[in-house]
């Protein structure tokens, strides 16, 4: 296994955190968040329609997949808002190309997260503001002042398998002044931290039970981080394998028991301190309306997002919703029957609603700084 990386640079303790969760291979939206009421769905879907009673039930149209369940509460409760037919103007129906779209923030350079690090001040840019949980640098991440890039703590360590190392390259960089001795003190630092988290057993606070899958570890970790005060703004993880072609149901079922797992975990394990987080799931596109002959469904457009934590309207479905008929669908050439979910609500419009509750003073200048090009209607997804 390689090394962890890290490009590690100086800020103080920042409460507010922003955690986004990318489903990678185009999440099925209709079968997460199904309109248990629309006669078109099961029509569409007579094999791997949800049955309304075994949803759980958000409003009048639509249901969660039970296996979503353990977020019932944050919904009930107001912390958890839904935005369906969601997604980017992408064409293609390449993941590839999607997630590329999607993670930059439209046709240029660098990634929508990255570039909004930068328009923080230059102090909250510490060495563990921003950090992506995995094997490397996600896209959206790219062009960040500054990244932490790791699978757990308990593998990261800069002097390795060579303990004197750490404090012979601290007592080296105690001599720099300016910018590359700030950075370099702030480094250290964030390293003795991190050094005290990895000798010490982690206990997750009110009961909290996460899965030993490595989605739930790297939330947990994650908590971690949030909880010790390390000035946390911004943190990336993904969620891979939702490319449904064949036997969708049974895939969808294990995916969704742990986003919904990790996320119930990561919820109760933060207690208080969901008031300042906010986490977004997103997914490169949805999948087709109708269901294919291997009871899977292929690659489509529109799709959901998700926002869990404080601030957020809660308990409702934001954004606009047509309905399954065929009429209202999108359509492929001479594609007969169904068609595809069309993208109401672009997925910019979400973050920049994200964002704008994440900084102070992130307005339309910052907007147009994030998401280039493209002309942002924030939706009222927060009090």
């Amino acid at each position: 296994m390689p090394p962890p990386q890290a490009v590690i640079s100086g800020n103080g303790d920042e409460r507010r955190a922003l955690v986004v969760i990318f489903l990678r291979g185009a999440a099925d939206g209709l079968a997460l968040v199904p309109p248990v009421t629309d006669e078109h769905y099961y029509r569409a879907r007579p094999r791997l329609g949800m049955a309304a009673k075994a949803a759980v039930k958000l409003d009048d149209r639509f249901g969660l997949h039970p296996k979503l369940q353990p977020l019932e509460e944050a919904w009930r409760e107001g912390e958890l808002a839904i935005v369906h037919a969601c997604g980017t103007e992408d064409q293609t129906r390449s993941h590839f190309e999607a997630q590329d779209l999607m993670e930059h923030g439209g046709v240029v350079a660098g990634g929508w997260l990255g570039r909004y690090l930068q328009t923080r001040p230059a102090e909250s840019r510490g060495a563990l503001a921003c950090v992506a949980v995995g094997k490397a640098l996600p896209e959206c991440l790219l062009g960040a002042p500054a990244v932490t890039v790791m699978q757990s703590l308990e593998e990261f360590s800069i002097a390795g398998r060579t303990p004197a190392f750490g404090p012979q390259l601290a007592r080296l960089y105690a001599m720099e002044r300016g910018q590359l001795g700030a950075a370099a003190r702030d480094t250290f630092s964030a390293l003795v931290r991190i050094e005290a988290m990895r000798t010490t057993k982690y206990r997750p606070d009110n009961g909290a039970i996460y899965g030993r899958d490595e989605f739930s570890n790297g939330l947990s970790q994650l908590a971690r981080l949030i909880k010790a005060d390390v000035g946390l703004e911004a943190a990336s993880i993904d969620l891979p394998g939702w490319d449904s072609h064949f036997a969708q149901q049974g895939q969808v079922e294990g995916l969704a028991g742990k986003l919904a797992g990790g996320l119930a975990a990561l919820r109760k394990d933060l207690g208080a301190r969901m008031a300042t987080t906010t986490v977004v799931v997103m997914t490169e596109f949805g999948r087709t309306v109708e269901e294919n002959s291997a009871f899977g469904t292929d690659h489509g457009r529109g799709s959901t997002m998700f926002l869990l934590g404080g601030g957020v309207r809660g308990g409702r479905m934001h954004g606009e919703w047509r309905g399954l008929a065929p009429e209202g669908l999108e359509r492929r050439g001479v594609l007969e029957g169904y068609g595809d979910l069309p993208v109401l609500n672009n997925y910019r419009n979400v973050l920049a609603s994200v964002l704008a509750r994440h900084a102070t003073g992130f307005g339309a200048a910052e907007m147009g700084d994030v998401f280039p090009g493209f002309e942002v209607k924030p939706m009222g997804l927060f009090a």
